[in-house]
């Protein structure tokens, strides 16, 4: 009797652990990130910006979010600390690689405390409420949804000036 107790025991444990770490009600993305993706102003093709650096103004500890790199998206995160951000974009391609062409885009918004679950506890949402930018490469930047959730989705479309003559 002390072996099957003893089974029982080893079997309920191994369930007890394997549950702990379920993780099948939580998504696995649990912050808020806005994702921005770059588009031509000319043909509202999705492009790729080369050489491109992005960070933070003004923020502490300012971090870039890419470093003289080719992206054709950037997360551009907010903080529920404050209601607004803003970042700049420097160009560091030959002619242009001078602070004077950077362009800087300001969002506004409201942090919204949000529960997701028992499993995934609590985060911020935001709703974006206003976008100011400057236009030295940037023609428009489009707020497709103004609420950024934690599902990995463009709510940004950033749209570059560029030529009608670009290849495709």
């Amino acid at each position: 009797m002390g072996k099957f107790l003893k089974s029982i025991l080893s079997a309920a444990l191994g369930m007890a652990l394997l549950s702990a770490c379920n993780s099948t009600g939580c998504i696995d993305n649990g912050s808020s990130l806005p994702l921005a993706g770059f588009y031509s102003s000319a043909t509202k093709a999705k492009v790729t910006i080369a050489s491109l650096t992005v960070g933070g103004v003004g923020a502490a500890n300012d971090s870039l979010l890419i470093n003289n790199s080719s992206a054709s998206q950037v997360y551009m995160p907010f903080r529920a600390s404050t209601s607004s951000v803003k970042y700049f974009f420097h160009y560091n391609q030959e002619g242009i690689d001078d602070d004077a062409h950077n362009d800087t885009i300001r969002f506004d918004y409201e942090s919204i405390p949000y529960f997701a679950s028992e499993e995934c506890g609590a985060m911020f949402r935001y709703r974006i409420t206003n976008v100011e930018h400057t236009s030295k490469f940037i023609e428009s930047v489009e707020i497709v949804e103004p609420l950024v959730t934690n599902i990995e989705e463009e709510r940004i479309h950033i749209y570059f000036i560029t030529s009608e003559s670009d290849d495709e």
